[in-house]
């Protein structure tokens, strides 16, 4: 997503909002008002109204009609009675009164009123440049018992010129989607048959298994073992561990009730921690695993690789002692620093601290913060800290990375919990008694699938050698040499994923078409090749090179190996 929000755009973002819904209810007057409000990436209101994106031009221009009028903007503060008489013909702000507490704020601009918190600007004047950019269903309060209502999405700037950038930034991002160039490159499909789960096409496939192998290098570098647990636990396990109490929407529940498919490993991990007595001098324990997740996500919310019901997280926890929470944190920042730095990323950690519903000892949280606050300091990160956003189980470090437009994206997270080893018992003997092992949720990626798909807009499909699903293609010149771009493609593919175009085309036709697939290596061969033994390398940044089979072959493999993300010998 595309964030441009501060303080200054949430209070414009918030108006631009109203005035979105000022203008539905002078078009669509039987429309009935949901919720409105900024977002980190515009605005958006919800509305139980006939409407559709043939609607969104006429909106738009009663939009900037509304600006033009520079309508004052009001805060007031009313009392419950007084704001069930204002909004007497809306039904689903009356609902929203039932659960806040007088006095009531709400924000006025001329004959229009909501219920508002804010911040908003001083007038309908200062919002200079709007864009509507699509109609979707929302269910009311996100509930899919609930109606399914209409939401309209947009963005607000200051003036024209930004909006003129935004949108610049939006087209080349449309141009970046990943489910486009998923299509395009043959990479991944979605089907009715199986909704928010990802069909992998050979070449799709490739590329995840390239991520996950990555990370199988990583993790036991850094000491981690590779575990398997199993796809569905009993419904007993998911009470103990709170997430039938707080989790089971989202949660597929087997018929019969008694058992779940698993939406995280946790639960399973502290079951082979648990499996037999543990000393302190085992600690730290160090536990991963890549089997696939099921999360039953609201069909409106899914979105290609970037939000899917099924997926699979390089999911790792941490058992240890207190006494070793800094050197853990200080490896597991390294880990997340050296896996970024192959993409040529530097991720941006943000610490969240106690919240003010926590769980556990004020001076497990306190020494806990300082840790991890200690860990950041030495890591030479800029990092950001969050007061009161921590879990109510751990503080977290969450880590946030930027790709190719700009668009910021939460990936790595560090969480600490206390409270998972106090709900199972967990203990380790120690030299004169029993303690309770701290535990670490690690994600590095997180989920491969999502991730997938950062990387396929980040790169616009152009991947790096060791990512691409087809590295290298071999075109022979004329049909003469046909047997020899067959004797060059036998040579190479079992160390290189390749390909042969042996198709009655042109060469420029061929050129082209690998171009278009992002084959990082197209290979030509013709007589002079023949006769010489060696092969002609154009690369996608417009390098041409004649070479031995095997010096090709061993520079290939080198950058291959190192994963770098050029194409330069």
């Amino acid at each position: 997503m595309l964030t441009h929000y501060t303080y200054h755009m949430e209070a414009l973002d918030h108006t631009a909002a109203h005035i979105l819904a000022q203008a539905v209810k002078r078009l669509f007057p039987n429309a009935k008002l949901g919720i409105g409000s900024a977002s980190e990436t515009g605005f958006f209101y919800d509305f139980d109204a006939d409407i559709s994106e043939k609607d969104l031009p006429k909106i738009e221009k009663e939009m900037y009609k509304i600006i033009k009028e520079d309508i004052p903007v009001v805060r007031k503060e009313v009392t419950k009675e007084q704001a069930k008489s204002l909004f007497k013909d809306e039904p689903y702000k009356l609902e929203i009164l039932k659960d806040l507490e007088p006095p009531i704020t709400i924000y006025e601009q001329g004959d229009f009123v909501d219920l508002c918190k804010g911040p908003h600007v001083s007038s309908t004047g200062k919002v200079k440049a709007v864009k509507l950019l699509s109609v979707s269903g929302a269910y009311w309060k996100g509930n899919k018992d609930n109606k399914q209502l209409v939401r309209i999405r947009g963005v607000a700037f200051p003036s024209k010129k930004d909006l003129e950038n935004y949108l610049k930034r939006i087209e080349e991002a449309s141009k970046r989607d990943h489910r486009r160039i998923g299509k395009a490159l043959d990479l991944f499909s979605l089907k009715e048959e199986a909704v928010g789960m990802p069909f992998f096409h050979p070449k799709g496939w490739s590329i995840f298994l390239e991520l996950v192998n990555f990370m199988r290098e990583i993790n036991k570098k850094y000491g981690f073992q590779e575990v398997r647990t199993p796809m569905m636990m009993s419904k007993e396990l998911w009470k103990r561990s709170g997430h039938w109490d707080h989790y089971k929407e989202n949660m597929f529940v087997v018929e019969g009730g008694e058992y779940a498919i698993k939406p995280m490993n946790c639960p399973g991990h502290i079951l082979l921690y648990s499996s037999r007595p543990r000393s302190y001098k085992e600690l730290p324990i160090r536990y991963a695993e890549f089997t696939p997740l099921h999360r039953n996500e609201i069909r409106g919310t899914l979105h290609g690789l970037m939000r899917v019901t099924e997926l699979s997280q390089d999911d790792a926890h941490v058992f240890l002692r207190e006494d070793q929470l800094q050197e853990e944190i200080n490896r597991l920042i390294n880990l997340i620093k050296e896996v970024y730095s192959v993409f040529g990323m530097e991720p941006k950690p943000v610490l969240s601290t106690r919240p003010d519903d926590f769980m556990g000892d004020v001076k497990v949280w306190d020494k806990a913060e300082k840790e991890l606050k200690s860990a950041l300091d030495k890591s030479g990160l800029d990092y950001t800290i969050e007061e009161g956003e921590g879990a109510f189980y751990g503080p977290k470090i969450d880590f946030i990375i930027e790709d190719a437009l700009g668009r910021k994206r939460q990936t790595a997270t560090i969480q600490l919990d206390f409270q998972l080893p106090e709900r199972f018992g967990l203990e380790y003997e120690g030299p004169n008694k029993k303690g309770r092992p701290i535990m670490i949720h690690r994600a590095v990626l997180g989920s491969i699938e999502r991730f997938m798909g950062i990387m396929i807009e980040h790169y616009a499909g152009k991947f790096p050698i060791w990512l691409a699903p087809v590295q290298a293609i071999v075109l022979p010149i004329t049909d003469a040499v046909k047997d020899y771009a067959l004797d060059v493609y036998t040579r190479i593919k079992n160390d290189l994923r390749t390909e042969v175009n042996l198709e009655p085309e042109t060469l420029n036709k061929k050129i082209r078409n690998a171009q278009l697939q992002n084959i990082p290596f197209i290979i030509v061969v013709g007589n002079r090749e023949k006769e010489n033994n060696t092969i002609s390398i154009r690369t996608l940044d417009g390098n041409t090179k004649t070479m031995p089979i095997e010096e090709f072959l061993s520079k290939a493999k080198s950058l291959i190996n190192k994963r770098v993300n050029s194409y330069t010998w």
